[in-house]
C-alpha cells in the first residue's frame, strides 16, 4: 500500500527501518527492566498506538495494555483506564513529549492512584520546548525543537 506525502511534510526524519530497530531496541530494554512485573501498559492516544503496538510486540514478558485519552493545554482526562494502577508498575507509551505539561500531570495523577512505579516511553522527546519536569525513561530519538 503507497501512501502520499502531504504537502506540508517537508523531509521524513526517520525511515521505518530506524524506528523499527529503535522499538527492538527499547523493547529489549523494557523486557529487562519489567521482567517479572506484570506492568500496565498505558498507551497514550490517539498518537501513541502505532509505536505502542511497535513496542509491545518486541516486549518479552507478560503485561496488559490499557488506554488513555488526555487533552493538552488544561489537562482533562477524554477516556480513562479501565482498570486500577494500585500497586502496579506502569509504563506509559507517548509519540512524543514536548513541553512535558500533559505528561507531568499524567504522571502525577497515577502515583496518586497509588502506582508502584511510573516509567515514561516515548518515540521522540523535545527537551528544549520542556517547562515541566518529565524525564522519560525509554525515548527512540531526541528532537530539536
Amino acid at each position: 500500500m503507497n501512501f502520499q506525502m502531504n504537502n506540508d511534510i517537508k523531509a521524513v526524519l526517520y525511515s521505518k527501518e530506524q524506528i523499527d530497530e529503535v522499538a527492538r531496541d527499547l523493547g529489549e530494554r523494557i523486557t529487562k527492566d519489567f521482567e517479572g512485573k506484570n506492568p500496565l501498559v498505558i498507551c497514550v492516544l490517539k498518537g501513541a498506538v502505532l509505536f505502542m503496538a511497535d513496542i509491545v510486540r518486541q516486549i518479552d514478558t507478560y503485561c496488559e495494555l490499557d488506554f488513555m485519552d488526555v487533552s493538552s493545554g488544561e489537562v482533562k482526562i477524554i477516556k480513562d483506564l479501565d482498570v486500577s494502577v494500585k500497586g502496579r508498575n506502569v509504563l506509559i507509551v507517548e509519540d512524543i513529549i514536548d513541553t512535558g505539561r500533559t505528561l507531568a500531570s499524567l504522571v502525577e495523577l497515577l502515583k496518586s492512584r497509588d502506582a508502584a512505579s511510573v516509567k515514561i516511553c516515548t518515540l521522540l522527546d523535545k527537551p528544549d520546548r520542556r517547562v515541566k519536569t518529565v524525564k522519560p525513561d525509554y525515548v527512540g530519538f531526541e528532537v530539536p525543537n
